[in-house]
């Protein structure tokens, strides 16, 4: 697809089990990848700049397969597993700030984080929540802060 600024979007299939995150500028300047939970403008989609369009003699064409080489750049690098603090509940909350998208991250940590100081597992698992947070974009100060705040708001009054 054209776009009105000159640019090009590129659109290609992967396997259905495979979850592509979004990213800027991680694989290169420049290149933003949208993935899962990501949106994709389409041809006819009028701007202030102009219209996109298919570019010519693409029209008849689907979207390619990605290719495995590519695939591996666009995942993130694989984690070592650990033991998550808190058992099977700890790694649920983990798993929850793992699957935030843009626009929600925040927001999930801090309510993973409460649920986590309410069921007296919060310290253990700061950490772990921390690095879940980090893994989906959202800022190392910014998590950590989002966590104090949760252990703030959950600390019984006297």
């Amino acid at each position: 697809v054209r776009t009105p600024s000159g640019g090009r979007h590129l659109w290609l299939t992967g396997p259905p089990e495979v979850v592509v995150p979004n990213s800027a500028g991680r694989l290169a300047a420049g290149i933003d990848i949208r993935g899962a939970g990501g949106y994709l403008v389409g041809p006819g989609s009028r701007t202030d700049r102009g219209v996109y369009a298919v570019s010519p003699g693409t029209a008849h064409l689907a979207p390619a397969p990605c290719p495995h080489s590519l695939l591996r750049l666009l995942l993130p690098p694989r984690r070592r597993h650990r033991a998550t603090p808190g058992g099977a509940h700890g790694l649920g909350l983990v798993q929850f700030v793992q699957a935030a998208h843009e626009g929600q991250r925040n927001t999930r940590l801090f309510w993973a984080a409460c649920r986590a100081y309410e069921d007296g597992i919060g310290d253990q698992l700061a950490d772990a929540l921390t690095e879940a947070a980090v893994h989906t974009g959202l800022p190392e100060h910014e998590a950590r802060s989002t966590i104090t705040s949760a252990a703030r708001m959950t600390r019984p009054t006297s």
